[in-house]
């Protein structure tokens, strides 16, 4: 990992953001089931939002480095739900950023990197799940119009979306019948609804019904038709911050495992005195250092320009293996914080929870592998 004293500079700052405006209310904010709207602004006051975007839209350009340090720091705080839903506009702005008119641009993204709007990218449905080429929203054009009809779930930052980065069906079956439209929150005919969740409870999951709604024929991001290479491209962004965010949070639980080892005494020693404990934590720091190396490894191949058929594979291999290591080492905390681990308020205990919708969004470990394997010629 490169890192120039401007990296430096931005992690130390960012710490000290989430130790004072993040971390104290995590646990609040989780019972809660939602966060504060004004940290949308807060976070892009310090410009963590604009990470990576062009200036001409409010951005800051940053590059791959700059966007996993956010990723590792905020994670510290140990909420999956949180950076879901902060960073949502990291899944919902970069196809409208890279194929949506100038307008469109200038419409959307200004004010969601400014923290005024929230984006949210909507393509799953109850009857396709990781399956986007059969999806069934439709979008039919009417005149100055598309007229959208269908439903959306699990959508990440559902309820309270303004922009919403949706996939429709505008042609004929499959992939390439695939188009993306960008949805105003307050359109007439929209109707959102609330899931109850494992995990990422501070994080509004919801279920999106589109019934006639008619959307701008401008909104439609880039070609009709179109729209299925571009969540594609979409997905592995989507793949290289999750699997950052997994390293991360599996460094979370075992910090806390390390340091309750070390303060909790059984049968007159520190837990961590015991050979037993030393081994789950070693095989715990194993299975970090091992997948971050492949995550740094594959995000200088990213920042060298190579996004080849290997680079995907080894990348949605990397999704499975730092959500793997992951699952391991929140199971290992939580044993070895005992029945603390099992309490509210841990942060293990509530990665714990989170490690199934890591494993499952963004692609899921099955659909992963298949990818992997045809980016590979197997």
């Amino acid at each position: 990992m490169r890192l120039t004293p401007e990296h430096t500079l931005f992690r130390d700052s960012l710490r000290a953001f989430v130790d004072a405006e993040i971390a104290p209310h995590v646990n609040a904010w989780d019972e809660a089931g939602s966060f504060p709207r004004e940290l949308y602004r807060r976070a892009a006051h310090i410009g963590l939002l604009g990470l990576g975007y062009p200036e001409a839209c409010g951005g800051t350009p940053a590059d791959t480095w700059f966007r996993l340090i956010a990723t590792e720091e905020i994670a510290r705080a140990g909420s999956g739900g949180l950076i879901a839903s902060l960073f949502s506009h990291n899944i919902g702005l970069p196809p409208i950023v890279a194929h949506g008119s100038e307008t469109l641009k200038q419409r959307v993204i200004p004010g969601v990197l400014s923290g005024e709007k929230i984006s949210a990218l909507a393509i799953t449905e109850a009857s396709g799940g990781s399956d986007v080429a059969r999806l069934r929203c439709t979008a039919q054009r009417d005149g100055d119009h598309w007229v959208i009809d269908g439903e959306k779930t699990f959508i990440t930052s559902g309820l309270r979306a303004d922009w919403i980065t949706l996939a429709v069906r505008t042609g004929g079956p499959g992939a390439a019948g695939i188009s993306l439209i960008a949805v105003q929150g307050d359109t007439p005919g929209l109707s959102r609804s609330g899931l109850a969740k494992m995990g990422w409870w501070c994080s509004d999951t919801a279920q999106l019904r589109f019934d006639a709604c008619r959307v701008p024929a401008e909104n439609l991001i880039g070609e009709p038709n179109a729209g299925f290479t571009m969540i594609m491209k979409n997905f592995n962004g989507e793949r290289l911050l999750m699997s950052a965010g997994a390293c991360a949070f599996a460094q979370v639980c075992f910090d806390e495992a390390l340091a309750w080892a070390r303060q909790r005494k059984t049968f007159g020693i520190a837990l961590v005195e015991h050979q037993v404990t030393r081994h789950k934590l070693m095989d715990m720091h194993m299975r970090i250092a091992s997948s971050r190396a492949w995550l740094h490894a594959l995000a200088e191949r990213l920042e060298s320009g190579d996004t080849s058929p290997d680079w995907v594979a080894e990348l949605c291999l990397l999704k499975n293996h730092t959500t793997q290591t992951m699952q391991w080492c929140a199971d290992a905390a939580v044993q070895i914080l005992g029945g603390m681990g099992f309490m509210r308020g841990t942060k293990s205990e509530r990665i714990y929870r989170e490690v199934k919708v890591m494993m499952i969004g963004g692609g899921a470990e099955e659909i992963m592998k298949e990818l992997a394997a045809r980016q590979l010629g197997v």
